[in-house]
């Protein structure tokens, strides 16, 4: 199923908006998190914590599943395919992987923090709330990089389903020609 023109231009929007937004919530976390690691101030450090939370609480988890689910729809409702170019699949694929991960690494270990500086304590451990940010800004990065330069070429699915194609082309001409 092929999107029409406006569909695909709409989820184009949608999902560089969406993949936009999630990197700017990690430079962010990022921001926050070396200003609670390095800031000699506990309420500097707390309010830092606090607006992290806010950040991996309502506001990743929205962006990283609309940047899923757009992604899916343009893949699977364009020439690109699913599995038909590797960078889409290590797109997809990591992806997944960091959603995953900010549900199961990102978040526990900012609501550790929080709840380490409520109780009048110091950040537990710095790797709390930057270890997250800096494997995800990376992933980001990378990702943005291969949209851009589409590296790797196609899949064997892909060059299997590209063959019959081609193959056809100069049999439709002879019979145009006849």
């Amino acid at each position: 199923m092929k999107l029409s023109r406006p569909a695909r231009r709409a989820s184009l929007v949608v999902h560089v908006a969406a993949s936009a937004c999630w990197l700017g919530l990690t430079l962010g976390l990022l921001a926050l998190g070396i200003t609670a690691t390095t800031t000699g101030s506990a309420v500097t450090v707390e309010a830092s914590v606090r607006a992290m939370k806010l950040f991996a609480d309502w506001l990743l988890l929205p962006v990283a599943f609309l940047t899923l689910v757009s992604g899916l729809v343009l893949s699977l409702g364009t020439h690109w395919g699913l599995a038909r170019h590797r960078w889409v699949c290590v797109k997809f694929w990591l992806t997944s992987a960091t959603a995953a991960a900010t549900v199961l690494a990102l978040r526990p270990g900012v609501n550790s923090a929080v709840a380490a500086v409520a109780a009048g304590g110091p950040l537990p451990d710095a790797g709390d709330v930057l270890f997250g940010p800096v494997v995800s800004l990376s992933a980001y990065v990378f990702m943005t990089a291969i949209s851009v330069l589409k590296p790797w070429g196609t899949t064997r699915r892909g060059r299997r389903l590209r063959a019959p194609a081609r193959g056809s082309l100069p049999a439709q001409r002879v019979r145009q020609d006849a």
